[in-house]
């Protein structure tokens, strides 16, 4: 395929004074009342507007001094990045409308793609004379956006991160069929990398990076939203193959896991949202995956398989399983020559030379398509996707953990510290008995006495009790308030749920006490 020429581009003073622009709506983003609700998040956003100014000093007296030619911009719009961009950005006021803090983080997605354009110009003026200006930035920015972002008194660190992924675009490459590309997904290298620093250093409460992946399903059938709009990239550039193998793998896995060990692998799903989410628009850049449809079809298996192991390693170690989606799309970015390899070397016979016919012609990209919409029904169907799933009972994980399974004590206690921390009294004192009986958890006098004192401020009266004395055991069926909580299934709070509806529900879930109530009042 011969290679396309490049633009002149434009060039000239107002060319060379873009980078400023961006620096400017950086500095006028700072007065508005989202920016001004924290000093230091103000202090951040001048900071980056200040560092493009500094760096744009820099360079053109670099420039000037060794008489280098004027640096040009061409406009070039390539449908992998404003297809993607749309996408992406459609997600975010699809989430955003259920979840208030994607609607206050708007204007932060804002300044951050204010610093993307600037500092990746600058940075691509540095080594050449011409920048390509499009809508390049548009999806990193957003991908890195629907994973990972810092709180606002740290927030400069989103800016750090957001040049860590273009300085790893521009500086780790490789020479790939015959030219010359970067190795890395840009978003993902930049989340790889902050993300294990975050880990090393214990920091990832200074991140959203919990609430983002947990707080995805509070949007209504957001497994289908996703499914609806994944199809719009597979149909567009041909990477069915990376997603439908990733989540294949993990549906596969976390069904032989629950026949097994009896427990859900996930907590409350069979692929969570979030990595649901990753399968679509993390692992499937077309320049960043294999060429070859055996080769995706091999490199979204290596996702499923490496997402299924860091969840259980991460949360062996102690360590915030979401990280799991994240670690390993680096790992994979560098093994897509050596995949594509063994993808050549496999000697295919038919039928599958059609299934993996090179190229992927549109004919057989829709092939692929529909086996994956086939795999996408079957989950449904087996209520693996939106709606109710085993996970989403308390009495099932009680259960299980009176019967010993596999890891089911530890997910009774991390669901219900959820819901403690989401301010279901029940859920608290439930969590302060458990610590005063020592029965799944080391006994703690300290831990009891604080949950029982939030679980009373919740005016949940066996918690008073339990606060008045020091041996106390009281337990009550958890209230209407409780229930609207525990019984959510992952979404939002059944805050208008009518209390015969709530009892059938619960009864539904395995609550012995709604099931007694239910026929009390017939």
């Amino acid at each position: 395929m011969p290679r396309q020429a490049t633009p002149a581009g434009h060039a000239g003073r107002a060319v060379s004074l873009l980078p400023l622009a961006f620096a400017a709506g950086l500095a006028l983003l700072s007065v508005t009342a989202r920016v001004q609700q924290g000093a230091l998040l103000e202090a951040g956003i001048l900071g980056a507007a200040t560092s493009l100014v500094l760096l744009h000093a820099l360079l053109f007296a670099g420039l000037a001094r060794h008489r280098a030619p004027a640096r040009r911009v061409s406009v070039v719009l390539r449908p992998q990045h404003y297809v993607q961009a749309l996408v992406q950005s459609s997600i975010f006021v699809y989430w955003g409308y259920y979840w208030a803090p994607i609607q206050d983080h708007l204007w932060l997605i804002a300044a951050q793609l204010l610093f993307a354009y600037g500092f990746d110009m600058l940075l691509s003026w540095s080594r050449r004379e011409q920048y390509i200006l499009g809508f390049g930035p548009f999806p990193i920015i957003f991908s890195i956006n629907l994973f990972l972002w810092f709180r606002d008194d740290l927030f400069y660190l989103q800016f750090v991160m957001i040049a860590v992924g273009f300085m790893g675009k521009e500086f780790v490459r490789w020479r790939r069929d015959g030219r010359l590309t970067h190795i890395f997904n840009p978003s993902a290298f930049a989340l790889g990398l902050i993300s294990l620093m975050l880990i090393a250093t214990g920091t990832t409460d200074l991140t959203w990076g919990r609430d983002i992946a947990s707080q995805l399903t509070l949007a209504p059938h957001i497994y289908l939203f996703l499914f609806l709009t994944g199809l719009i990239v597979m149909y567009r550039f041909a990477i069915t193959l990376v997603a439908g193998a990733a989540a294949a793998v993990l549906f596969a896995l976390s069904e032989i896991y629950a026949a097994v060990a009896g427990v859900p692998y996930f907590i409350d799903s069979d692929i969570p949202a979030a990595v649901f989410l990753g399968l679509h628009l993390l692992i499937t850049d077309p320049s960043t995956s294999p060429r070859t449809p055996l080769g995706k079809t091999l490199f979204g298996a290596l996702y499923g398989l490496g997402v299924f192991g860091l969840y259980s390693l991460l949360g062996r170690l102690g360590v915030p399983t979401f990280y799991d989606k994240l670690l390993c799309v680096p790992l994979l970015n560098l093994s897509v020559i050596a995949i594509d390899r063994v993808a050549h070397a496999i000697h295919t016979t038919r039928p599958w030379q059609y299934w993996f016919e090179d190229g992927v012609p549109r004919r057989v990209n829709l092939l692929h398509m529909g086996a994956w919409a086939s795999l996408f029904l079957v989950m449904t169907l087996l209520g693996r996707t939106d709606g109710r799933h085993t996970g989403d009972s308390l009495p099932f994980w009680q259960g299980a953990c009176a019967d010993g399974r596999a890891q089911a004590c530890a997910r009774l206690l991390a669901i219900t510290s959820t819901y403690c921390s989401d301010r279901s009294a029940w859920a608290c004192n439930d969590l302060g008995l458990h610590y005063r009986r020592g029965d799944i958890v080391a006994a703690d006098a300290r831990r009891a006495r604080a949950y029982f004192s939030r679980a009373c401020e919740l005016r949940f009266q066996p918690a008073c009790f339990n606060l008045l004395d020091d041996d106390g055991l009281y337990a009550a069926a958890p209230k209407a308030l409780d229930l609207r909580l525990l019984l959510r299934e992952g979404g939002r709070n059944l805050v208008q749920m009518p209390e015969a509806e709530l009892l059938a529900r619960a009864c539904d879930h395995g609550w012995a006490f709604a099931c007694a109530q239910r026929v009390s009042r017939r």
